[in-house]
């Protein structure tokens, strides 16, 4: 048996996917979109060596784009299996591929309106929305914990991961000649005091295990100590105007953000000011949260019995146009608008960071995870100035990088996820990490359980 790594892997923190290949069965595990700018994304190919009318089953730990992205590609390419996740990972998938169609669809009308010349051939989207809309009938939602068989000779069992609502590990139980193999996918582990999701859960063993490891290298500021500091400076907007521009992730981050501020409102701390949600794919997938209510964790079940939700909409604002969207360039403020993209390499947050990065009283602050190559890195980074539309404009605005916000483990979080299976004594390879993150996290493994971690490039093979 073997796993062939496409993706996050090298040093490479996005497109997740692995080809489990035994003598019977070939399955996918995600199949995620490269993300970071172009050179990452001309990396969204099929997959090399896993033919789609092959691949008997795709297996998803969650529905972020860096591991369902390319799922309507090879739908695309004639893949008609079943995709096992949970029924939450599913709904939320479909609200981000819709959105990638679209995205796709609007990028390559540009180029080719912009570029194209007499005898070259049209840029084309990766896929089109009729890939993701047959992506329904090929759904088949499981539930945490419950092992079921995916092929002839592998099973499957997802466990709370606790990164975004639906999300999990997956444990393969591969038989083979008489034997059991267990291989372990951490999928994107989240921090254990994060709120609105219930904390991770545990494997016991396994004989080979793919962990994340995309904060290897260190531990996240205290969460409290992010929420204080993410509060001043709502306070300071408060009491001297000016505007919050949240370049937010619409599945998860967004969530976590209007939990938070219906947190400070109803503590009656702070002057309450218009809070307004950008992207009508954070709209849809608040709504799924409002469905799934039995996922979140005690904590949210005691803010909504003091009252906190649902929220006050005379403060709590969705902007689900484009007209809606503009018409918030002209408000001064105070106010706070969340829109996507995430890493601003595109979406709505690209004009408003157009409008009022020269203005020194708006405040953006960067709570994710921002790739290399991404307008959010470049502001992360102290940039004097960024490029925007082919406008190069300065920042005078007060950018805040507040990583304690972050939906991935830090490093001790990492052991101690690991610290159940490392008994078994498994192999283990690193993914979903940069270089420096993947060495500084093998190197405490080794240290602590006497295991030497593999850091496996895109395209490697891993055999048990």
């Amino acid at each position: 048996m073997i796993v062939k790594l496409f993706g996050a892997a090298g040093g490479e923190v996005t497109g997740s996917c692995y080809l489990v290949r035994t003598e019977k069965s070939a399955i996918l595990i995600d199949c995620g979109m490269f993300q970071g700018g172009r050179d990452s994304e001309a990396k969204n190919l099929l997959p090399e060596g896993a033919r789609p009318d092959q691949v008997q089953a795709v297996l998803l730990t969650h529905g972020h784009l860096d591991h369902t992205g390319r799922v309507p590609l090879l739908i695309k390419h004639g893949f008609k299996g079943p995709i096992f996740s949970t029924i939450q990972t599913l709904e939320m998938s479909q609200i981000i591929l819709e959105d990638s169609a679209r995205l796709q669809d609007a990028d390559a009308e540009r180029q080719n309106r912009k570029h194209w010349e007499p005898g070259k051939p049209l840029v084309e989207p990766l896929y089109e929305p009729e890939h993701v809309e047959k992506m329904r009938d090929l759904i088949k939602p499981i539930s945490f914990g419950i092992s079921i068989q995916i092929t002839e000779d592998i099973s499957a069992r997802w466990i709370e991961a606790g990164h975004m609502l639906g999300s999990g590990c997956i444990e393969l139980i591969v038989e083979e000649d008489g034997k059991k193999k267990v291989i372990a996918f951490s999928g994107d582990l989240g921090p254990l005091n994060l709120p609105l999701l219930r904390p991770f859960e545990h494997f016991q063993q396994a004989d080979l295990v793919f962990m994340e490891s995309t904060y290897g290298d260190r531990n996240h500021k205290s969460y409290e100590e992010t929420v204080a500091d993410f509060e001043q400076i709502v306070k300071d907007v408060s009491e001297n105007g000016g505007k919050i521009l949240i370049p937010t992730f619409a599945i998860g981050r967004a969530q976590q953000l209007l939990y938070h501020m219906a947190e400070i409102y109803n503590s009656g701390k702070i002057k309450p000011f218009p809070v307004y949600l950008d992207s009508p794919m954070a709209i849809r997938a608040t709504e799924v949260y409002r469905n799934h209510q039995d996922l979140l964790d005690e904590e949210f079940q005691v803010l909504k019995q003091r009252g906190a939700f649902p929220v006050d909409e005379h403060y709590f604002i969705s902007s689900p146009s484009g007209e809606s969207s503009k018409a918030l360039n002209e408000l001064s403020g105070p106010c706070m608008i969340l829109a996507g993209a995430g890493m601003c390499n595109g979406g709505r947050i690209l004009h408003h960071l157009r409008h009022n990065l020269r203005d020194p009283n708006t405040h953006i602050v960067i709570v994710g995870f921002q790739s290399q190559g991404s307008l959010g890195r470049k502001l992360v980074e102290k940039a004097e100035s960024v490029r925007i539309f082919g406008e190069e404009i300065p920042v005078n605005a007060k950018v805040h990088t507040l990583n304690g916000f972050s939906a991935h483990a830090g490093q001790s979080e990492l052991l101690e996820w690991f610290s159940y299976l490392a008994p078994s004594k498994p192999k283990l390879a690193l993914v979903h990490g940069e270089d420096r993150a993947r060495v500084i996290l093998a190197q405490l493994i080794e240290e602590k359980f006497g295991i030497r971690p593999e850091l496996p490039e895109i395209g490697d093979v891993i055999e048990i």
